[in-house]
């Protein structure tokens, strides 16, 4: 289901999925705007969350918090405060419940899956049920892994099944190494500098206001650039412009969308100018760039 916001997928499980040994349930995202109901669209009933209630689910699931904040509790832990940066576990058979902040809202990825291969790991003790929380912070990869999926399920090309299965185990290994190895980062400027680079990721489809996004760090302007550039090498406007236009490389290889709806999803208003700066960046042009990297069987006109 695809609503302002809102995107979800169930997926029905074949004697193929089973056997391949780990299987998507579900994937979706959320943004829970302040003082919006939680959920904020209707579910399959099967998973259907009300606070006063919580909710029993017969799958794994990660949940990943990346704005605002909420409370997590469940059979097997307390109440818990949530931050942007949590991931969660929700397990198999036990009973849990979580919410945005009324007044904050929040920003929900989340993927659900199992069979035999998936109930051997997750039982391997690399995860707890009950120590379900992993603080990874702003991690851009985790969101990277969150989006493909997304447009993996999107897209539905023929075996994507497997593939979400795939980015899944990816997603997996990446939340274990993070919570096996924290850094504990002493420059302040850099993780400023580095949650700078994660909302850019966050918002390859818009353009931004650099003033703006300083101020949420919260830096000077002058200080945050000169900073940022040391760090990356680039320009925060270069940066993210360099996002965007990989965005589109993303959507050019791997989609059937057209020209202008790539444009669109990637932030440019004017199709020209986004074909522009694409030649200029790749070499070729991004109709050139798709005809020599078009993974897809569809035809796009």
């Amino acid at each position: 289901m695809t609503a302002h916001n809102t995107f979800f997928k169930y997926l029905s499980i074949s004697e193929r999925e089973e056997r391949w040994g780990m299987y998507i349930t579900s994937v979706g995202y959320s943004k829970v705007e302040p003082n919006e109901n939680y959920p904020n669209q209707a579910h399959p009933q099967s998973h259907e969350l009300i606070w006063n209630k919580g909710r029993i689910l017969n799958d794994f699931y990660i949940v990943f918090i990346s704005r605002g904040k909420g409370v997590y509790g469940s059979k097997s832990t307390p109440p818990k405060d949530i931050n942007e940066g949590t991931c969660f576990f929700l397990f198999p058979k036990i009973w849990h419940r979580y919410k945005p902040d009324i007044k904050s809202g929040w920003e929900e990825y989340w993927v659900g899956f199992n069979g035999s291969y998936a109930q051997q790991l997750m039982q391997a003790d690399f995860f707890s049920a009950n120590d379900p929380l992993v603080n990874i912070k702003l991690n851009r990869d985790i969101l990277v892994l969150f989006r493909r999926l997304l447009d993996t399920a999107k897209e539905s090309l023929t075996g994507y099944p497997q593939q979400l299965a795939g980015i899944t185990m990816q997603l997996l290994g990446l939340v274990n190494t993070i919570s096996q190895h924290i850094e504990f980062d002493n420059d302040p400027v850099g993780r400023l500098i580095s949650k700078a680079k994660f909302l850019l990721e966050e918002s390859f489809e818009n353009q931004l206001d650099m003033e703006h996004l300083a101020n949420q760090l919260p830096m000077g302007y002058s200080s945050f650039r000169k900073a940022f550039k040391k760090i990356t090498g680039e320009s925060p406007n270069q940066y993210h412009l360099n996002l965007r236009l990989n965005r589109a490389k993303d959507l050019l290889s791997s989609t059937a969308l057209n020209i202008n709806e790539i444009a669109d999803q990637t932030g440019f208003e004017n199709v020209f100018y986004f074909s522009k700066l694409f030649k200029k960046k790749n070499g070729v042009s991004p109709n050139l760039f798709r005809k020599m990297n078009c993974q897809t069987d569809h035809q796009v006109l």
